[in-house]
């Protein structure tokens, strides 16, 4: 009996089978003869020249690999030994698992070598490793993802924090992160933002801090207000404020804004400030001199105080000369200058405004409050001894008008001296240019002093009652300040009957 192979069988070997042995070896020899088939198809692909670039036909190999296993190949072993071909087939099988599995791994990895060898300088020590790695203890990916540079520069690792000596700066706070904390940050410091004030603003603000400063005269005062103030580009403003201010006041407001400019400068006010300031009073001039006739040469009076107090610059005037049109301005500048060449020698003008108020001499506050008393009995007029005595300036001191008033009474002979000095102190009271506390003090001065008048004056006594009667009968003095009067009583001697008794 043959197959179409050739293969021969013996009768008495099948008579020999049972049934069951039949069906099994039918079933085996169906097996061998289509492994035989395939072994014949597989012989004549490892014969061919072999394509490295076709991969479906390697897949289609592999899974035909699979489908036999060791098991297989055991079977066909028949007496012990595999006949040549299906040797050749089990090589051909390991020959192109091998190859694939070469394939693979160098596509995968081969981005990674080249990487790790730019990096490194030094190729691979084994080609043929599967994961194509340098050596056993390198931390790069074994998932075949990333950039295959080593993971954290090298220096990973659980539990590690980084290469040796490696040192981390220190990360600031970021705001917008979500769990930033402005509490746990430190030491919070709030400053307070004064917002600059603009023109109108500064105007109120500044107008109180000058009236003010009018009464108290404290420039130390006026220096911490400001500061406490945002005039930004604006400073210059409160220079020209202050010199408007006082145009209109007195001189003694005049002087204290002069002292003030004095001390502000350098400190709050720079040159470049005052030049600003002085710059634009000159250009509304035309406005100042509708309220003060007087403004061009209080400006030009100003303007030489400032130079002399080294708060503007000399060369200010210069820069004027030839460009003015304002007559008013021109004025002004002319006034500074011929103050500045009298007073070359003379570092401060202190006196240009004259010595006002308590800052004179209390000697000159006597002679002054003399010579006006001295002028009214000559002329009788109460306007001028008003306005005069308001020029003094010192409402402190006028109880010394008084007590030179009743001094003056006393001293003087007739009735007409008694009669106008009443007057006098009478439209005084009545103004209110002489307070109840002045009169009471000038009287009482008086009353104090009536025993030294008296050495000069025998009839000091009965001119004093009679004045004060006066006094009290046109409501100038009060009943308590008339009953405080001194009385001297009259004496007599008796006839030489009497036995010389002194009788009151």
């Amino acid at each position: 009996m043959k197959d179409f192979k050739g293969t021969v069988y013996t009768t008495s070997y099948l008579i020999l089978l049972d049934l069951s042995d039949k069906r099994a070896f039918s079933l085996r020899l169906r097996r061998t003869v289509n492994k035989r088939i395939m072994a014949t198809e597989i012989e004549a692909w490892t014969t061919a020249p072999q394509n490295d670039g076709v991969f479906s036909l390697e897949k289609e190999q592999d899974d035909l690999d699979g489908s036999y296993g060791s098991e297989d190949l055991n079977e066909l072993e028949v007496n012990g030994n595999w006949t040549p071909q299906e040797k050749a087939l089990h090589e051909a099988r390991l020959k192109a698992k091998a190859k694939r599995r070469l394939r693979k791994s160098s596509s995968r990895d081969s981005t990674r070598e080249s990487l790790s060898e730019s990096v490194s300088g030094e190729l691979s020590t084994d080609p043929h490793s599967p994961k194509g790695k340098n050596a056993v203890n390198d931390r790069k990916s074994r998932t075949g993802k990333g950039r295959g540079l080593p993971k954290k520069g090298g220096a990973g690792g659980k539990g590690v924090w980084g290469a040796a000596g490696m040192v981390y700066e220190v990360e600031e706070p970021d705001v917008k992160d979500p769990n930033y904390d402005e509490s746990a940050q430190g030491d919070t410091v709030y400053a307070t933002v004064v917002p600059e004030l603009d023109e109108r603003e500064l105007e109120k603000t500044i107008n109180p801090i000058v009236q003010e400063y009018f009464e108290h005269g404290d420039t130390k005062e006026v220096e911490m207000l400001l500061k406490e103030l945002n005039l930004g580009h604006n400073r210059y403003e409160f220079s020209s404020l202050a010199v408007s201010l006082s145009l209109e006041g007195k001189a003694s407001h005049r002087e204290l804004t002069s002292r003030l400019l004095s001390d502000l400068s350098g400190k709050l006010l720079s040159e470049r400030d005052m030049s600003r300031a002085f710059d634009k009073i000159l250009k509304e001039l035309p406005d100042l001199i509708l309220d003060t006739p007087e403004a061009p040469q209080m400006l030009g009076q100003f303007i030489a105080r400032a130079i002399a107090d080294h708060a503007l610059p000399m060369s200010f005037l210069d820069c004027y000369k030839g460009k003015v049109d304002c007559d008013h301005a021109r004025a002004a500048l002319d006034r500074a200058a011929v103050l500045l060449s009298m007073k070359r020698e003379i570092m401060r003008l202190d006196n240009v405004w004259g010595v006002g108020g308590g800052q004179r001499p209390v000697k000159h506050l006597i002679k002054e409050m003399n010579l006006l008393l001295k002028e009214y009995l000559v002329s009788g007029e109460l306007t001028e001894a008003e306005h005069c005595l308001r020029d003094l300036e010192v409402p402190h001191f006028h109880h010394e008008l008084v007590y030179e008033a009743v001094v003056m009474v006393l001293e003087s002979t007739g009735d007409t001296a008694i009669q106008m000095m009443v007057k006098l102190l009478k439209a005084f009271w009545q103004t209110g240019l002489i307070t109840l506390d002045q009169m009471n003090r000038g009287f009482q001065r008086v009353y104090d002093e009536l025993p030294e008048i008296n050495l000069d004056v025998p009839h000091a006594h009965s001119i004093m009652e009679t004045f004060v009667d006066l006094c009290y009968q046109e409501s100038v003095i009060t009943k308590q300040l008339r009953d405080f009067c001194p009385t001297r009583g009259r004496k007599r001697f008796v006839s030489e009957g009497d036995g010389g008794i002194v009788k009151s």
